[in-house]
């Protein structure tokens, strides 16, 4: 009795040392989350495997003869697919990581369990029955939900969570792959959005957990096998300074038509579980003529790799697996853009070595090494994770020999990419939904605003000739109402500045006969349009000075514009405003998210006919209640004998469903 009783106490001590114990609980969960991740990442390979040979052994499936049925096989997959996410995970559609990043934004990283389930079974029917698209999203995001399941069981608070749902994706990568290394930096470069040494520590164990898991079961032996490589010139070193640009243009091109197929299905008429299947019919047409376009091409991969496919066959797969992946995930199939990106990268380098082979003949190294490269450019271009690219390529191959040329493609591909379109293939999906994933870091705007977006255009302000008198300049501060303006030589371009001050010296010097070019000054500071508003604050505070011309950084005296005290603060109004309404739709979403209804907005006009009532007069629908009134810049706390004036704005929390009968319940009063 005594020996039990002792044991019931030390147990409960160690039972509040653990929880209280932030390394203890984090450490504990991450191994949970990695063995959970590497036991579903075999689970999941082999689920594509088994559907892959019911769909593709010929015969097995339909009985047709020949190699037509193939064109059936997607549409059928579409007709499983379609059904099973519609109706019960909608977040298994697409490619995951943006229902991911969705999570942690808008949901504290709360991620339904069921998704673990239709995800993985829509993804593999799906790359089964020959969905052009890559497993590795899919992995993703049942990692990052078995992260959150964990979580929610245990019910450890939202940084603990979002931690475990990035551990998840990180474990997901690094077992799909065998790429321990590249699977933190993908949780931390394109998740988390964070490198901070607080998540690290899980992140690494998670990953090498799954990692461990997986190879026991699937082998530690590289993704892909490549031939020998070595620089064998300097000068090979513009080729892929080429092959960068054209890896930029690439991700471009293929974000750009994915979201654009994705438009054209939501805006369809059409029930929208049977989109897959319609999308079956184009991507088997496309497969019946290009094959190599069917699932995840890591075959196609490995034979680019070796320089085994021609010239024509190459440039015709980069453009038909960017068609066909689109067509997949744009339809509401379920898969991951990871695997497509590296096909498409890879078949774009191959054929670029093999055009740099034909062009300068034993300069180039063999067009394998060149299809390497491009698997990772165009990855880092569409997702903009450089150091993931560089490193996962490096893991996947265990060539250390091509680093060089590897770094260099990957970050002039990431820096095209992003000059072309700011957001990512997993951001911008939430961007366009209005959701603006890095709200909530502590970002310093004055440090993200550059000048050239906050200068007033020099179309827009005074300038005067240095040769005009000062007559003319006062007649010119009189009409304008400036106190300063540019003084320009014959050519046009900057000669110096001259002050409302410097007028006025003048006359009181009696310096009737001087032209503006003797009273201005000639020694002006300038500014570049590339740089931030934090430069230019220096510089206006260490020179006292009002206004600051900007000009060409390739011609210094080419005048662009003019950088004044007034811009800066309208520019830095304007992106506090920005910022605070992302924040508010985060909040919306979170609120929303956690009592599982809907928040409604109302504005009273003068003419509303529950103007001047109190609320409890108001007979509200059920399940529906006014949460805060916002009064000009006052947030009035509603109670019952709370009167509703003109101009104020409600806001109400409302059941689904309930939305349309409460805005008509208010507007009936």
């Amino acid at each position: 009795m005594i020996f039990d009783k002792f044991v019931k106490i030390q147990a409960s001590r160690l039972k509040g040392r653990f929880w209280s114990s932030e390394t203890a609980v984090m450490i504990t969960f991450a191994v949970l989350v990695g063995l959970g991740a590497g036991l579903g990442t075999i689970i999941f390979v082999n689920m594509i495997e088994f559907f892959h040979d019911l769909f593709f052994e010929e015969g097995k499936l339909l009985g047709l003869p020949g190699t037509t049925y193939v064109i059936l096989l997607p549409i059928i997959g579409g007709l499983i697919v379609g059904p099973l996410v519609h109706f019960i995970a909608p977040e298994a559609k697409g490619h995951g990581v943006p229902e991911v990043l969705t999570a942690i934004t808008t949901k504290g990283g709360r991620i339904r369990p069921v998704v673990v389930l239709v995800k993985a079974l829509g993804s593999a029917i799906t790359i089964g029955s020959g969905g052009s698209v890559g497993r590795e999203g899919p992995i993703v995001q049942i990692g990052a939900a078995l992260g959150s399941t964990f979580g929610q069981i245990f019910k450890l608070n939202e940084r603990r969570t979002i931690n475990l749902v990035g551990s998840g994706a990180a474990a997901g990568i690094a077992a799909t792959f065998n790429a321990p290394i590249a699977g933190v930096m993908f949780a931390m470069e394109v998740i988390l959005g964070d490198f901070g040494l607080k998540n690290f520590s899980t992140l690494v164990i998670s990953a090498v957990t799954a990692s461990v898991v997986s190879q026991a079961v699937l082998g530690d032996s590289p993704s892909f096998i490549v031939p020998a490589y070595t620089l064998k010139n300097p000068w090979e070193l513009l080729l892929y300074v080429v092959l960068g640009i054209l890896s930029g243009l690439g991700a471009f091109l293929f974000v750009k038509i994915l979201y654009f197929m994705e438009d054209l299905f939501d805006n369809w008429k059409f029930p929208p579980y049977l989109k897959p299947a319609i999308g079956g019919i184009g991507l088997g047409i496309l497969g019946f003529f290009l094959p190599q376009v069917f699932g995840t091409g890591f075959d196609t991969i490995a034979r680019a790799l070796t320089g085994k496919i021609g010239l024509s066959l190459l440039v015709l797969l980069v453009f038909g697996k960017i068609l066909a992946t689109t067509i997949t995930l744009g339809a509401g199939s379920s898969g991951g853009v990871f695997a497509p990106a590296l096909f498409i990268g890879a078949v774009l380098g191959g054929a670029f070595g093999e055009a740099a082979q034909f062009i300068f003949p034993g300069l180039p190294a063999s067009s394998g090494a060149y299809a390497m490269v491009g698997m990772a450019a165009v990855f880092a271009g569409a997702a903009r994770a450089p150091i993931t690219a560089i490193i996962i390529l490096f893991e996947m191959t265990r060539d250390y020999r091509i680093i060089l040329p590897l770094m260099f493609a990957t970050i002039i591909s990431t820096l095209i990419a992003r000059n072309l379109e700011p957001e990512s293939i997993y951001t911008l999906k939430l961007v366009r939904k209005g959701i603006n994933i890095r709200a909530r870091q502590d970002e310093n705007l004055i440090c993200s605003i550059t000048v050239g977006d906050t200068m007033t255009p020099i179309d827009d302000f005074s300038t005067i000739s240095y040769r005009a008198s000062t007559q003319e300049l006062a007649n010119l501060f009189q009409e304008t109402s400036h106190h300063g303006c540019i003084v320009l030589d014959d050519r046009d371009e900057l000669y110096g500045m001259v002050t409302l001050s410097d007028l006025e010296r003048a006359i009181d010097e009696e310096r009737h006969d001087s032209t503006v070019g003797d009273i201005c000054t000639r020694t002006v500071l300038t500014l570049f349009p590339d740089e931030t508003l934090d430069d230019a604050l220096r510089h206006f505070g260490a020179m006292d000075v009002g206004r600051i011309p900007v000009v060409n950084r390739a011609n210094p005296r080419h005048v662009l514009g003019v950088l004044r005290r007034s811009n800066i603060v309208h520019s830095l109004s304007m992106a506090m405003a920005n910022k605070h309404k992302s924040m508010r739709r985060i909040n919306r979403l979170r609120m929303e998210a956690l009592v599982g209804s809907e928040l409604v907005e109302l504005y009273l006009s003068k003419d509303d006919a529950m103007v001047g009532k109190r609320l409890n007069a108001i007979k509200l629908p059920e399940n529906c209640v006014i949460v805060s009134i916002q009064r000009g810049r006052r947030v009035v706390v509603p109670r019952g004998h709370t009167q509703l004036l003109a101009g104020d704005r409600l806001i109400a929390l409302t059941a689904d469903g309930n939305v349309e009968r409460f805005k008509n319940a208010l507007s009936r009063m």
